[in-house]
Parts: C-alpha cells; structure tokens; sequence
C-alpha cells in the first residue's frame, strides 16, 4: 500500500534549508585550504581589486535600498535592517563609513545614497521589492561564482556575504515582513 501524496507541496527551498545551504557553501570555503592572511597564495593585487569591486558592489546596493526607502517610506521598517547589513558588508570589504561612529543612517545614505543607484525605483512597492530581490539575487550570485578565484580569507568573507544576500533575497521574496 503506498501513502498518498502530501497534499501541499511547498512551492520553493524551505528557511531551514536555504540557510543550511548557505551555511554549508561558508564552510567549504572555509575548508578550501585557503591562506589564513588571505593575500597569500594569490594574486595580492587581484584580492585587493575583489576586495575594492565587493565594497563597491555592496555600497551601490545600499544605495538600491535607500532609493527604495525614499520613494517607499511603508516598507522602511522592512528593509532598514536589510539595508544596515549591507552597509556593514561594504565596511567588511573595506568600504569607509561616515567619519563619525555614531553616524546616522541619513549620513550613511549619503556615502551610499539614491544617486548611486542604477534606474529608478519601480512605482509599487511590489515591484520595488523584487528589484532589490533581483539586485539582491544577481550579486549573490556574482560573489558566489567568485569564490574560487579569490585567497581563503576573502573567499570566507565572500561566501558568508553571499550567504546573508541569499536570505535577503527569501525575505524580500517570501518574508511577510
């Protein structure tokens, strides 16, 4: 006798095994055998141009979210914490926040603000979210791809990164706020 089928099948990764995927990609970076400074091994001047290129990459994403922000100032709730942890990702590649440690995030918004992003936010808020999803997505999916091209330490720093943007893009997607 055979079990009948399950009467909802769920339309996507569950939370469970997209984090437990991207946890698993981090640690076989992290056993890759990789060079613990990160500037051995490798070209040390290609890590510092992946290095400057992910700052780069993360700074125009939070500028992404503040034009989101701006336009859509009902979804500031949900995306501001996304937001902060992309900026925290630039400053992880290198990026220089606000001379002030307590800067807010007006002036944060500034080092990476509106007119550091491409096109122009969609009309809906809908809309809105999946074109940070697909920026999200995209840049995920760029970092991920150059896991193996970089030292081991920056490889780590990439693949936990790509990681966070992985869940960034389920919570933009999936998440009801």
């Amino acid at each position: 006798m055979s079990l009948p089928a399950s009467p909802r099948l769920p339309s996507g990764p569950r939370r469970r095994s997209l984090l437990a995927s991207a946890a698993g990609a981090a640690l076989l970076v992290g056993c890759s055998g990789g060079s613990e400074s990160g500037d051995q091994g490798g070209d040390p001047s290609a890590a510092k141009r992946a290095r400057a290129r992910a700052a780069r990459d993360s700074e125009s994403l939070a500028g992404r979210y503040a034009a989101v922000i701006a336009a859509h100032p009902g979804l500031a709730e949900r995306l501001r914490p996304l937001r902060e942890e992309v900026v925290r990702h630039a400053e992880a590649f290198g990026a220089v926040r606000a001379a002030s440690p307590d800067a807010s995030p007006s002036v944060s918004a500034r080092a990476a603000g509106p007119e550091d992003a491409t096109g122009a936010v969609p009309a809906s808020e809908k809309d809105a979210l999946a074109l940070l999803a697909a920026a999200e997505r995209e840049l995920t999916d760029r970092r991920t791809g150059a896991l193996a091209e970089v030292p081991g330490e920056l490889a780590r720093l990439l693949a936990s990164v790509a990681a966070a943007g992985a869940a960034h893009v389920y919570l933009l997607t999936e998440g009801d706020g």
